[in-house]
């Protein structure tokens, strides 16, 4: 399996999202992606790529692309995740241990950032094509992205 890092521009996306707040645990936000699965279903809605955003510590959102117009309900928000330049990495969670990449992305970061690439990083976020849980293509095609200026 090969695997590399690169800087790209990642497109804006137009999200149905759910904020959880509290600890990281293994099985996290499953319970809020599904909550907008259900969400976006129910108003008749196509959906996208899946986000894992991590925003800071102890604070996550489940968000789904939406292709279509809404409006958000109840604690679902509709919102725009903006184009933005990330450092990204694609692999295969099943033949490489997440905690390696993120490792491994974490250190090319700031070797890019010492070197003047980069100016700063955001936060993180994990993209997937449709549903991890549920489709084995999307899962084994897991995107890790950390928002860079």
């Amino acid at each position: 399996m090969f695997v590399d890092f690169a800087l790209k521009k990642a497109p804006a996306y137009r999200v149905a999202a759910v904020e959880r707040r509290g600890p990281w645990k293994k099985d996290h936000l499953r319970a809020e992606f599904q909550e907008v699965a259900r969400w976006a279903k129910e108003n008749k809605l196509r959906t996208g790529k899946w986000f894992f955003v991590e925003r800071g510590e102890k604070r996550f959102e489940a968000c789904v692309e939406l292709k279509g117009k809404a409006k958000g309900s109840g604690r679902v928000r509709v919102k725009t995740l903006p184009s933005s330049r990330v450092a990204s990495v694609t692999f295969d969670p099943e033949q490489l241990s997440p905690r390696v990449v993120y490792h491994g992305l974490n250190d090319w970061v700031k070797w890019r950032k010492k070197d003047g690439e980069i100016k700063s990083v955001g936060y993180s976020r994990e993209v997937y094509e449709a549903d991890p849980w549920t489709n084995a293509k999307a899962w084994a095609k897991a995107e890790i992205q950390y928002l860079v200026r």
